[in-house]
């Protein structure tokens, strides 16, 4: 593994550079030593504060921002897009290269709303058997091979000065949908973790055999094989066994159970996930994280063999838990060159989540801070440079900032001003 050499990276689109002269200077003078430039990507609603064609632009599905060689692909092949060039990323790429910037590729994985829709056999499903249409589960080797092919194309096509994968593992609940109504249903923090657990035709059979029921009873409120129904609640009782924490639940066997007017037994309002499981969360939990690390280390190879001195940065969260664009890594990544937590939420909070993944580094491996730099942050500078320090005094050695394409004129210059006073 190449030794990463200290960068700031600050994240773009291809099409806020393609079509806009000045944009390569605009972020060089921001003070990053590096850009991190989508070549896979989600769909999207963006402003384009400083584009000369437009202010807003729609981007209705995802898609691949390389020239499509049919010969590469086998099942699963991405999306051209209509609304930047085929070779968009080339063309961004070379435009940042001129002005001294190092490119990275910025490549989601799992997260493609396209695919899913065309492949419904292939997409995350959970306990109650619902599809989601935006998430391509890895325990399908159809979606692993996919994967690999991305992670390929980019090395080979792309020829990048880094390497970053996003949505390394399954996606989960939490999607920001079209016109997403899902809130009024007051799920829990752990609800989402249970909606998260996917129940598709590859991982159904990988469970012990109860944990279908168990998710469905914890999120109903209801006990085990029946149905749920109203004032059934007579007397509540509460024991603990706490045998571990994690980064973002605790994960021993702390119950709330509730004892029907039937006689029957439900977790109620579980705390965690690890709550509603109860003696199942062990052998569950080893089953997650057995995934997104299976598909990691598949895509690690494939990028050693094609490009070998390109150094990798994962989006991770040392959450056993986590799903989506920062996928579960609880035990490390040795062979990673930098391991980055999203640093979005309390930069307390955060700063906790950083230190943990410091944690499971290894010598030499370095621990980025993703830091949004938009809404509802302030486009205040002195705020700024308050949370990187908080970040690098929790381990943070780089600064990865979304996003250099989206932010204001006022937020860029604060972006540019805390690098300054930070470094």
């Amino acid at each position: 593994m190449k030794q990463p050499t200290p960068v700031n990276v600050a994240y773009v689109y291809p099409w806020d550079i393609v079509g806009d002269p000045s944009a390569p200077d605009r972020l060089a003078g921001l003070g990053v030593q590096a850009v991190a430039l989508a070549a896979s990507y989600h769909s999207t609603r963006a402003a384009t504060p400083y584009h000369p064609s437009h202010r807003v632009l729609d981007v209705p599905y995802p898609a691949f921002y390389l020239p499509i060689r049919p010969s590469s692909w086998s099942r699963l092949i991405p999306a051209t897009p209509t609304w930047t060039p085929e070779d968009a990323y080339l063309q961004a790429r070379d435009a940042l290269k001129a002005v001294g910037l190092q490119v990275h590729a910025w490549t989601v994985l799992t997260h493609n709303s396209h695919l899913g829709t065309a492949n419904p056999d292939l997409v995350v499903r959970n306990a109650f058997g619902d599809p989601y249409p935006y998430a391509l589960c890895p325990a399908h080797e159809d979606v692993v091979e996919y994967c690999e092919r991305l992670v390929q194309e980019i090395l080979t096509v792309g020829e990048p000065d880094g390497l970053i994968l996003e949505a390394c593992g399954p996606m989960g609940f939490g999607h920001q949908s079209v016109h997403e109504k899902t809130s009024g249903a007051d799920w829990t923090p752990a609800d989402a973790d249970l909606l998260s657990l996917c129940f598709c035709s590859s991982c159904a059979d990988r469970y012990p055999p109860a944990t279908r029921d168990r998710v469905r009873a914890a999120i109903d409120r209801a006990p085990l094989g029946q149905t749920p129904t109203a004032a059934t609640t007579t007397h509540i009782t509460t024991t603990t066994s706490i045998s571990q924490t994690s980064a973002s639940s605790q994960t021993g066997t702390s119950h709330a159970h509730i004892t029907t007017t039937a006689g029957a037994t439900v977790v109620a309002h579980p705390l965690t996930i690890a709550q509603a499981l109860g003696e199942l969360t062990d052998e569950v939990r080893a089953t997650r994280v057995e995934l997104s690390a299976s598909l990691r280390q598949r895509l690690i190879a494939v990028a050693r063999r094609t490009a070998p001195n390109v150094p990798i940065t994962l989006h991770a969260n040392p959450d056993p838990w986590a799903a989506g664009a920062f996928a579960a890594l609880p035990a490390g990544e040795p062979e990673a060159d930098v391991l980055v937590a999203n640093c979005w939420g309390d930069p307390a909070t955060d700063a906790t989540r950083l230190a943990h993944l410091k944690d499971l580094s290894t010598p030499g491996q370095r621990i980025g801070a993703y830091v949004l730099a938009l809404p509802p942050r302030p486009a205040d500078a002195t705020a700024l440079v308050d949370q990187l320090r908080t970040y690098a005094k929790a381990g943070a050695s780089e600064f990865h900032l979304y996003h250099a394409g989206l932010a204001s004129p006022q937020r860029l210059a604060a972006i540019s001003e805390a690098i300054r006073q930070h470094i």
